[in-house]
C-alpha cells in the first residue's frame, strides 16, 4: 500500500462519504474506511470519477494508505462509537499523526480524548461540521479545536474545502485548544435551536393572530429574507410553508405531525449554561418547547382547558401585524446570538481557549445552518471591541433593539389576548427587560434565602457580607 493519501476518512455514511468526496474534488488524494467494506467499495464506484480515493478494506490497510503527518477523520456516532474507532486506529499511528473527530461529540469527551492521545504524542482535532450532509459536500462550516500544530498541518486542507463568506474568506477558524471546536458547535446548535423556535412561534402569529394562510406566509418570509432577516433558516421557511402535500393537496406543514425532535446538542447548550452560570433563557425555552410537543399524553389531557375567544384580525390589521412580529422577530433574534456568544466568552474563559469571538461570527456567515447576513455586523461589533460584554452593548444593535422594543411588546400582548404561546418571544423580552433593569427581585431572593437557610446577603451600602437574626431580635450580624 503506498502512502499516497493527504487525508483519510472512516465512517462513509452520509456525512462522511460527503466530505470525502469534497476533498477529493478538491485535489486531494482521499484514503477510505468503513466496518462494512462494501460502503467503502460503493463510493468508489459511484464518485470515483470526482476525484483521486485510495479504498482500503483494513485498518491497517487504511493507516498505511496516509502520508505523514497522517490526518485521519472519523466520521461516526458520538459516544462510545467514537471511543471504539480511536482504541482501533490509536495504536497504529506515530507520534505527530492526527485523528480528527468530526462528528457531534460532547467537548468534554473532546476534552479527555484529547488529554489521553496527546501523552502518546498524537494530535487529537475535535472539529465542529456545520451545514448537513449538503455542506459537507459544497463546503461546510468548520470549527477546528486542538493544538496549533495540527491545525497548521490540516487547517489550509479544511480553508480549501470549506464554505466561503460573500467576501470569499474560508467559513473556518482555529477555534482553540482541545475541546473549543465542539464547544462552538455546541452553542450553534443551541442557536440553531432558538432561531427555528422564534421563527415557528412568528408563523403561528401569523398564522392565528392575523389569519394568513400558509402559502401567504411564505411569500412574507420571502419578503423578510431580502432585508436584514435574510438567512439561510428564514430561506428554507418560505419554501417549506410554500410546499403542498401532494397526496392531499393540503399545506405541507398541515400534514406533518406537530412533534419536534432533537439529537441533544440544544440540550448540552442549556445543561453546560447552568454549570457556567451563564442564562440562555431563549436557547432553553426552544429545547423546552421542543420537549412540550413531544408529550402527547400530556397534550390530549390537556386540550379541554379554557382559552381566550378571538377572532383573527382584518386585512389591514394583518399586514401591520405582520411588520410588528417582523421587529419581534429579528429583536428575539438579537437576543438569542446575545446568549449564545455569552455562552461562548464564558466557556472560554473557564477552559482558558481564548476564543475569538469575531472569528466565531465571520466562520458562520457560510456553509452553517445559522448563516445570516447580519452575522457580518455581529463579526464587525466584536472586531472593533474584543471585549464587548453583549451584543446589547454594541451601540447599533442597543439602537436597533429600542426601536423594536414597542412592536416587540404588542406582538406578545396580541399573543397573550389571543391564546398563541410564544416562549421563545416572552424569554428574549424578558431577558432584555432584566439587563435594563434598575433592581431585580433577586434582593427578595436573599433575604428569604437568608431567612430559611442563613444563607447571608450584601448590602448595596457597604462592603461584607450579613445575616439577620430572624428568629430572634431581627438584628444584623456580619457574616
Amino acid at each position: 500500500m503506498s502512502t499516497s493519501a493527504q487525508i483519510g476518512v472512516t465512517g462513509l455514511a452520509v456525512m462522511g462519504r460527503n466530505l470525502a468526496r469534497n476533498f477529493a474534488r478538491n485535489g486531494y488524494t482521499v484514503a477510505l474506511h468503513n466496518r462494512t467494506v462494501s460502503r467503502t467499495h460503493d463510493l468508489v464506484k459511484e464518485f470515483g470519477h470526482e476525484g483521486d480515493f485510495v479504498p482500503t478494506e483494513t485498518a491497517e490497510d487504511f493507516v498505511a494508505a496516509l502520508e505523514r503527518p497522517r490526518r485521519l477523520i472519523i466520521m461516526v456516532k458520538a459516544g462510545a462509537p467514537t471511543d471504539a474507532v480511536i482504541q482501533e486506529f490509536a495504536p497504529l499511528l506515530e507520534p505527530g499523526d492526527m485523528i480528527i473527530d468530526g462528528g457531534n461529540a460532547h467537548f468534554a469527551d473532546t476534552r479527555r480524548r484529547e488529554k489521553d492521545l496527546r501523552e502518546q504524542g498524537i494530535h487529537f482535532v475535535g472539529t465542529g461540521i456545520s451545514g448537513g450532509e449538503e455542506g459537507a459536500l459544497h463546503g461546510p462550516s468548520i470549527m477546528p479545536g486542538g493544538s496549533k500544530e495540527s491545525y497548521a498541518s490540516l487547517g489550509p486542507m479544511l480553508e480549501k474545502i470549506s464554505a466561503k463568506a460573500k467576501d470569499g474568506a474560508p467559513c473556518v477558524t482555529h477555534v482553540g485548544p482541545d475541546g473549543a471546536g465542539h464547544f462552538v458547535k455546541m452553542v450553534h446548535n443551541g442557536i440553531e435551536y432558538a432561531d427555528m423556535q422564534l421563527i415557528g412561534e412568528a408563523y403561528q402569529l401569523l398564522r392565528d393572530v392575523a389569519g394568513y394562510s400558509p402559502a401567504q406566509i411564505a411569500e412574507i418570509f420571502r419578503t423578510w429574507n431580502t432585508g436584514r432577516l435574510d438567512s439561510y433558516l428564514i430561506e428554507i421557511t418560505a419554501e417549506v410553508l410554500s410546499h403542498v402535500d401532494a397526496a392531499t393537496g393540503k399545506p405541507f406543514v398541515d400534514v406533518v405531525l406537530d412533534q419536534a425532535e432533537q439529537k441533544g446538542t440544544g440540550r448540552w447548550t442549556v445543561q453546560i449554561a447552568l454549570d457556567l452560570g451563564v442564562p440562555v433563557s431563549g436557547i432553553a425555552e426552544a429545547v423546552f418547547a421542543r420537549s412540550l410537543s413531544g408529550h402527547t399524553a400530556l397534550r390530549d389531557a390537556s386540550r379541554g382547558l379554557a382559552g381566550p375567544k378571538a377572532e383573527p384580525l382584518g386585512e389591514d390589521e394583518a399586514a401591520a401585524f405582520a411588520d410588528r412580529v417582523e421587529q419581534a422577530l429579528y429583536a428575539s433574534k438579537i437576543v438569542s446570538y446575545t446568549q449564545g456568544f455569552h455562552e461562548i466568552a464564558a466557556g472560554s474563559e473557564e477552559y482558558d481557549w481564548n476564543i475569538d469571538l469575531g472569528k466565531v461570527a465571520s466562520i458562520w456567515r457560510g456553509g452553517c445552518i445559522i448563516r445570516a447576513a447580519f452575522l457580518d455586523r455581529i463579526r464587525a461589533a466584536y472586531d472593533a471591541r474584543a471585549d464587548l460584554p453583549s451584543l446589547l452593548s454594541d451601540e447599533t444593535f442597543a439602537q436597533e433593539i429600542a426601536a423594536a422594543q414597542d412592536d416587540w411588546r404588542e406582538v406578545l400582548v396580541a399573543a397573550t389576548r389571543q391564546g398563541v404561546p410564544a416562549p421563545g418571544f416572552s424569554a428574549a423580552l424578558a431577558y432584555y427587560d432584566a439587563l435594563r433593569a434598575d433592581r431585580l427581585p433577586a434582593a427578595l431572593t436573599q433575604g428569604q434565602r437568608d431567612f430559611f437557610g442563613a444563607h447571608t446577603y450584601r448590602r448595596t451600602d457597604r462592603a461584607g457580607s450579613f445575616h439577620t437574626l430572624w428568629g430572634g431580635d431581627r438584628s444584623e450580624v456580619e457574616a
